[in-house]
């Protein structure tokens, strides 16, 4: 198609600035942690955090580089993600859903895509996950929306939203795919035509500001709309291999990633404490119980082969990508990856919280904050049990459930 964009894929020239991106998010992490507390009591970044986010580049690594983006392989991303992580689980959250989000406009008219992230270096797009009370109905030059979506993580930031439809013809009879199945599509507005649900109260992930967002008959140009999650691939017009990856798979890797930086500074901050402290009643340091040595090794075993498991998923499937297919092979070995990943970063940071006795549940402690946000990752889909489940269809034999994987 004439506005194709043909993107690079990555060369040994790009691998500076690659990690580059890794070390500029671990060089923010003393100035989110020291944030950290504030972002929680907000329920959203703070300004001084969104500001360094936003020079440091890393609301754009996924960005097209046609856009001004980094256009970053996932293994670079998930390890800045991971980086951000370690200091505060919120903060990489909302990098990660926006991040993840601008990968969509890898499918929208161009015009459109540079409207929405050109015209301001900060723009953000925000997005909740389809929802029953969502719809489309055709339109002259686009479509009339209107429904409640929910969970719109970093939505606070945004500056634009997007939303998942049905598609309604306007007698209201609903429109059908090729395939026959009902049609669905992704729309972006500005945030400002939106209206904002404050509805983030909530154990964990508190600084994401996960709020809901409705509109009522809301007009949504042609242009600034794709086929549901960019998901078809003759509407792409980024070829870069990064662009050949699902959301799912990429929200999948990221959450993982999170939940790994948790596990990571939980089991850290456990193991400093267990050198110097004496448990009540008894006359020996946690360090010498042998109990909790085996608790250490076992814990830094899942950790790490964890991690490996999902950096070695992502590779294969990155290679797949850039030899031009992804074979089913490796999309299965990525979602068993990042949904094992989550699951035994969960274990070790229950793990550490217990060993650590009454220490762990007093505020401003390394354990409060991450044994709630940890448990509240846990629970988005990408981690669900359902998710195994899948897998286990596949090995057997029986038909492949696309979404999940």
């Amino acid at each position: 198609m004439d506005d194709e964009v043909k993107s690079e894929s990555s060369t040994d020239s790009d691998r500076p600035a690659m990690k580059n991106l890794i070390d500029r998010a671990r060089e923010l992490a003393p100035t989110i942690t020291v944030a950290a507390p504030r972002i929680e009591a907000r329920r959203e970044l703070t300004p001084e955090v969104m500001s360094a986010l936003h020079d440091a580049g890393l609301f754009h690594m996924l960005l097209p580089r046609s856009l001004g983006g980094h256009e970053l392989p996932p293994l670079t991303y998930v390890q800045a993600i991971e980086e951000l992580a370690k200091a505060d689980a919120s903060t990489a959250w909302c990098v990660a859903q926006t991040s993840v989000a601008s990968t969509i406009c890898a499918s929208l008219d161009h015009d459109a895509a540079r409207e929405i992230f050109t015209s301001d270096p900060h723009a953000l797009m925000a997005v909740g996950p389809p929802n029953a009370s969502g719809k489309a109905v055709a339109a002259p030059g686009g479509y009339r929306i209107s429904g409640t979506w929910q969970f719109a993580s970093g939505s606070r930031h945004a500056t634009w939203m997007a939303a998942h439809c049905p598609v309604f013809e306007p007698d209201g009879a609903p429109r059908l795919a090729a395939n026959g199945m009902p049609a669905e599509r992704t729309l972006i507005f500005p945030k400002s035509s939106a209206m904002m649900i404050d509805v983030w109260h909530v154990m964990g992930l508190k600084g994401t500001g996960s709020d809901s967002y409705s509109t009522t008959d809301l007009f949504v140009p042609e242009q600034r709309s794709m086929t549901a999650f960019g998901r078809n691939p003759a509407e792409r017009r980024e070829r870069g291999p990064l662009y050949k990856f699902t959301v799912f798979q990429l929200f999948g890797a990221s959450f993982a990633s999170i939940s790994l930086g948790i596990a990571r500074t939980t089991l850290d901050a456990f193991i400093e404490i267990a050198k110097s402290k004496t448990p009540a009643g008894a006359k020996y340091l946690l360090r010498d119980n042998a109990v909790i040595q085996s608790q250490i090794g076992l814990a830094q075993s899942q950790l790490v082969s964890a991690r490996v498991f999902l950096h070695h998923a992502l590779n294969e499937i990155w290679q797949g990508a850039q030899g031009g297919d992804i074979t089913i092979e490796q999309r299965m070995q990525l979602r068993m990856a990042s949904s094992h990943a989550s699951h035994q970063a969960k274990q070790v940071v229950d793990t550490a919280y217990h060993a650590a006795g009454g220490t762990a549940i007093f505020e401003g402690n390394p354990f409060e904050r991450r044994f709630r946000d940890i448990h509240t990752v846990s629970q988005q889909v990408q981690s669900h049990f359902s998710v195994f489940e899948a897998i286990g269809q596949h090995y057997v034999g029986l038909p492949l459930h696309p979404r999940l994987i």
